[in-house]
């Protein structure tokens, strides 16, 4: 009977279990014992004995595991429809291998997945440790769903601004865009931990002050370098001749890896009623971060989205905020909060609940897990290991990192299969539903513009 050399927890020992579970007689602790089980990192084989390659233990085939193998009792978050709508360039024609390799004028690296293993191709390195924990993240998939994940063969960039137009591609006879994939994961060089853990921090530091004992102002602190409307931005703070109920302040990142990252501790800035998002040089990070505050999110009118933005609603999770008149915006919504206390508190509430409840790491890998499943059966090709490409595994990367990056690669570390199945992924959009979706935004964001333009009116009249 094949089996994995698999560690049970606490016993620091290698055990053996076998893949066919029916020669295993069922008791009532065989489900206990069997989620005992761990793939731990094994640094010492990987450096002494298998002379830097990855185990070939790592199960690779659909367990028949019947614990294992259960249904997912859920159904993914309403944002994992646009899946579909992201992919629907390539629904009529298919994605070719030509169609990949197109992307790989300005793409960090190829990554192929085949039966199971990971494979990559590297074109150029980028910036900061970006590629590392994208690759670390789809090893982690991995881990979770071994066997599960279907042949793939990706491009990735991972830079911060667009490189494909889609005024190159539009039209209904348009040519067919090359699909280059975005992925940010933690952020060792600006001390952002992993997300699981930093999501138990950002729900602790919403508790240390309470919404109505924060700061009544708009609070946004970033790089203004990376943008003019950022620069913009900074034209909103407080001045002896103005108040727009804004506190923006630059971030010196030199400066805060010198003192030990102190100021920028994501936990400790929930202080603030109000905090900002605005664009960088397209989408930024930050966005789930402010999110996740209990504070009211101003979003500067966006030109991108993440992969979760498109489940969030006007009014309901955030307040929108005009990108070409920010600071009468600004100044508009936190009037309006801070003579609206309830509705305020609801709307930050519903805010830092949906990055709680529906952004938890499971939902995170069910999507990249249906994302790529959706994505695999587009291919119109078997992907093959390209010439260059070496095999990368968790004890790959993990081994020989140092510092933060290996602290944030063990505290990520997905160390057993999921005990299900992902979530159900509910259907595509017909026209009519996505149309009311659309159609319901945009009103909401009419709504407020109306609201904001009776207000300065009123002003204007007065003496």
């Amino acid at each position: 009977t094949a089996a994995y050399n698999l560690t049970i927890k606490g016993s620091g020992k290698s055990q053996y279990y076998p893949n066919d579970t029916s020669e295993v007689p069922e008791n009532p602790n065989h489900r206990r014992r069997r989620r005992q089980v761990e793939f731990a990192l094994d640094c010492t084989s990987f450096n002494n004995i298998t002379g830097g390659a990855c185990p070939a233990n790592y199960p690779t085939n659909r367990t028949t595991d019947e614990h294992e193998n259960r249904p997912s009792s859920t159904t993914c978050p309403e944002y994992f429809r646009w899946i579909h709508e992201d992919l629907r360039p390539w629904a009529r024609t298919g994605i070719s291998r030509a169609a990949v390799e197109a992307g790989q004028r300005t793409a960090n690296f190829r990554l192929v997945i085949l039966n199971g293993k990971a494979y990559v191709e590297t074109y150029k390195k980028s910036f900061q440790t970006r590629d590392t924990f994208t690759v670390w993240g789809i090893l982690q998939l991995l881990r979770r769903y071994p066997g599960k994940v279907a042949d793939l063969d990706l491009m990735f960039d991972c830079v911060d601004w667009p490189v494909i137009l889609s005024s190159h591609f539009s039209g209904p006879d348009g040519p067919t865009p090359p699909p280059l994939f975005l992925a940010d994961f933690c952020r060792p060089e600006i001390n952002i931990k992993p997300w699981e853990p930093l999501l138990k921090d950002l729900k602790e530091g919403n508790k240390r002050i309470l919404w109505k004992s924060r700061e009544p102002y708009a609070y946004w602190k970033g790089n203004p370098e990376v943008a003019d409307t950022r620069k913009d931005l900074l034209k909103c703070n407080v001045s002896d001749q103005q108040d727009w109920n804004a506190r923006v302040f630059a971030q010196d990142w030199t400066k805060e890896s010198q003192e030990g990252y102190k100021q920028s501790d994501l936990s400790n800035q929930c202080l603030h009623r109000y905090k900002i998002y605005i664009e960088g040089s397209a989408w930024s990070v930050s966005e789930k971060y402010i999110l996740a505050c209990d504070s009211v999110t101003l979003i500067v009118k966006p030109h991108y989205y993440d992969f979760f933005t498109r489940g969030l609603m006007p009014v309901h999770h955030y307040w929108p905020v005009k990108d070409d008149d920010k600071c009468k915006s600004i100044k508009f919504a936190v009037d309006w909060g801070n003579s609206h206390k309830q509705k305020a508190q609801a709307i930050g509430k519903a805010a830092s609940s949906f990055i709680q409840e529906e952004l938890k790491m499971d939902y995170v890998y069910d999507y990249m897990f249906h994302l790529l499943s959706e994505y695999s059966k587009l291919l119109t090709f078997k992907p093959t290991v390209p010439p260059t490409a070496i095999e990368l595994c968790s004890e790959a990367m993990a081994c020989p990192a140092e510092g933060l990056t290996k602290k944030f690669m063990t505290e990520s570390l997905v160390k057993r299969p999921a005990e299900s199945n992902p979530c159900t992924m509910p259907p595509p959009y017909d026209p009519a539903s996505l149309h009311f979706v659309l159609r319901r935004k945009e009103n909401s964001i009419k709504q407020v513009e109306k609201w904001e333009t009776s207000f300065w009116n009123t002003r204007s009249k007065q003496p």
